[in-house]
């Protein structure tokens, strides 16, 4: 063996040594990209459900609307029919009777849209607020993950507890979705 051989096997032994040093900032770093890929996840899956039930709450309301523009036209009807003069008065009043029986049926069913359409613009709020704490916490997540790296870089330890700590805020923002009613 020559001397450079044994100069570069002693370095790569000194380097080697230092790298065993690394292993939790490594282990740290995978650890921080697994919750930022389960914390995306959940992000993207949240939106998704604020979304839908957008769309329910949308469509709820426009069956809710349907029922009032029925309902309307139902009572100007009505009102009509006593307005005028009628031939035949028994069966003017069985015709009035069956719309005023009509407008009792929608207006208990107007009050059950409503609160089905209320209910999903709920569930919509509720969504959103879990989302955007996915968000916050995906993104405290990945600021940990990019801070950590840097202590493979600098070799400075500082750099890797300040990821842990954005990592760990970030991990639990993120949960406290899970506690939001």
């Amino acid at each position: 063996m020559e001397s450079n051989e044994v100069q570069e096997l002693h370095e790569n032994s000194e380097r080697a040594s230092e790298g065993k040093g690394l292993k939790p900032v490594s282990f740290t770093m995978s650890v921080l990209a697994v919750l930022v890929a389960i914390t995306t996840v959940l992000g993207h899956r949240t939106h998704t459900e604020a979304v839908l039930a957008q769309a329910r709450a949308s469509d709820q309301w426009n069956l809710y609307q349907a029922k009032k523009n029925r309902q309307y036209d139902t009572q100007l009807t009505a009102d009509l029919l006593q307005a005028l003069p009628i031939r035949d008065q028994a069966t003017a009043d069985k015709i009035t009777n069956s719309y005023k029986s009509h407008l009792d049926k929608w207006n208990d069913d107007l009050n059950e849209e409503q609160e089905k359409a209320k209910e999903f613009e709920g569930e919509v709020r509720k969504a959103e607020r879990h989302a955007g704490r996915f968000d916050l916490g995906e993104a405290l997540l990945e600021i940990g993950l990019v801070v950590t790296s840097i202590t493979l870089l600098t070799r400075q330890r500082a750099y890797w507890y300040l990821g842990i700590g954005f990592g760990t805020v970030g991990f639990a923002i993120a949960a406290w979705a899970f506690f939001i009613r």
